[in-house]
């Protein structure tokens, strides 16, 4: 999980923690945001993962040198992009799948909501 958010998606790694009640935990964001993605397992508890094409984490990149950095970027540590689920996500940005098949897509456009 570290390799794919934090080197190719650029996330930055908060925090991290081993053996909290049985857990291990790593939190990734970026320090100045509101929020961050926590990643945990328990030692000897199996989890398969359960992802779909519909579940999405989804960055709007407004700036198109900096969204063609992080594809880059992306695909520098061996991350190409695969065809998204709905063709929306094609039209102008590309997705990617971590290594438990959950998909990240990085849209080319201005979050307008």
């Amino acid at each position: 999980m570290r390799r794919f958010y934090v080197d190719g998606l650029g996330l930055a790694e908060l925090y991290a923690f081993a053996g909290h009640d049985g857990f291990d935990g790593l939190m990734l964001g970026h320090p100045q945001a509101s929020y961050h993605l926590e990643f945990t397992q328990q030692a000897g508890h199996l989890v398969l993962p359960a992802p779909t094409a519909e579940n999405l984490l989804v960055f709007y990149v407004p700036e198109r040198a900096e969204w063609e950095a992080a594809v880059t970027q992306m695909q520098a540590h061996g991350y190409p992009p695969v065809p998204a689920h709905n063709a929306y996500w094609d039209r102008q940005g590309l997705t990617f799948e971590d290594p438990d098949g959950y998909r990240v897509v990085l849209q080319q456009a201005a979050w307008n909501f």
